[in-house]
């Protein structure tokens, strides 16, 4: 069964070629058989502390449903690599129907 994932990473800002990095995380998810559902570049921001002696760092967001293995992967592919500084994954709750109200209910 698969859930929804929202994974935020933070790029090495003296990255040229960030679109095509972002590509690539993306396409790792679709072959392990992902949905992407939004990908939002949210540029170039500076850091709350340094990390690795940066003071900035390029902040992407994704929203897509998987399998935990594909998380797994992707997760494994950020931890390796010199491009990502940080990465955070959370499994989202789905939307709950909603109850109609009294006034509705009438």
């Amino acid at each position: 069964m698969s859930n929804l994932y929202e994974t935020m990473y933070i790029l090495r800002p003296d990255l040229s070629e960030e679109d095509q990095i972002i590509e690539k995380y993306q396409t790792l998810l679709r072959d392990g058989g992902a949905e992407i559902l939004e990908t939002q570049h949210r540029g170039k921001r500076r850091l709350a502390y340094e990390i690795n002696k940066h003071r900035e760092g390029i902040y992407v967001q994704m929203n897509y449903r998987a399998e935990g293995s594909s998380v797994a992967v992707l997760e494994r592919a950020m931890r390796l690599s010199d491009e990502v500084i940080r990465y955070l994954t959370i499994r989202q709750e789905p939307p709950k129907a909603e109850k109609p109200t009294e006034e509705e209910e009438e």
